[in-house]
């Protein structure tokens, strides 16, 4: 079985990490798996929500330590007459670190379904994410500190975003575990629920997301991350060109009409 599976059904595709045996560490043959499941999924018109899952007994344990030491995998580099060192910065530039860069690109739902654990990177992974649901005994860690690394990932950018810079240090600098109910509380995800029903609240909820208003949706997306970036009068008039097309599609005016009606809307 391959490092990484991938499947669209309905309109939902979902992204499955595939090293049970590591708790889904990295390998190199699953980011590159995973770079080609994204792009497929930014440049799809029928994908309209992605879940990111992990199989077995956690979502991702993060990077692969004895790959790390090998120097195998996406640590491993061709370009022998530069350093070691700007080797290991090139292939994280050209492996890792492109899951987050392709991950703005994408403009439909993307849904991190987190169990077990998810450690280093593996919890940044889900921190990439748009929403995050997580099972009740979820374990949560920047671990990086343990063994001595810096969150090469994103986790420096996404983290402080979502529980402000103080928490974000003292993740980071402790590699203290959360379980999901603190990291809720946190702001660290988005729901938690019973262990028992992980499988289905992820799956009604990706439906419900893939039965909305699909321009809508993504333009929306578009505009809360991009206006993070923006003052105001930039905010304001980027979404207002947004709203201009939005009010010629078919999806407004059946949703205008669902309204009159007095019905659930059908959007295309």
């Amino acid at each position: 079985m391959p490092d990484l599976l991938f499947e669209v059904k309905n309109n939902i595709a979902t992204i499955t990490l595939n090293r049970p045996d590591a708790i889904n560490a990295f390998s190199g043959e699953m980011i590159d798996l995973w770079i080609e499941a994204l792009e497929t999924v930014r440049d799809s018109e029928d994908i309209r929500v992605l879940v990111v899952q992990g199989n077995g007994r956690g979502f991702c344990s993060g990077g692969d330590i004895k790959e790390m030491i090998a120097g195998r995998g996406f640590y491993q580099s061709d370009e022998d007459r530069i350093s070691t060192g700007l080797k290991r910065k090139n292939s994280l530039w050209k492996k890792v670190q492109r899951v987050p860069l392709l991950l703005q690109e994408i403009d439909q739902p993307v849904i991190a379904k987190v169990h077990g654990i998810a450690f280093g990177a593996g919890l940044d992974m889900a921190l990439m994410c748009d929403i995050r649901i997580a099972a009740e005994s979820t374990k949560l860690s920047e671990s990086y500190v343990k063994v001595g690394l810096v969150p090469g990932d994103g986790g420096a950018y996404f983290l402080p975003r979502l529980v402000g810079t103080d928490q974000a240090l003292h993740m980071l600098w402790t590699g203290e575990a959360f379980d999901a109910k603190t990291a809720k509380e946190m702001g660290l995800v988005t729901f938690v629920v019973g262990d028992d029903e992980l499988d289905d609240y992820v799956q009604k909820y990706a439906e419900r997301l893939a039965a909305g208003p699909q321009q809508a949706m993504r333009l929306t997306k578009r505009a809360v991350y991009q206006s993070k970036e923006m003052p105001l009068r930039s905010s304001l008039d980027f979404i207002s060109s947004k709203m201009g097309l939005v009010m010629e599609s078919n999806d407004f005016k059946e949703g205008v009409q669902a309204v009159t009606e007095k019905r659930r809307a059908k959007f295309e």
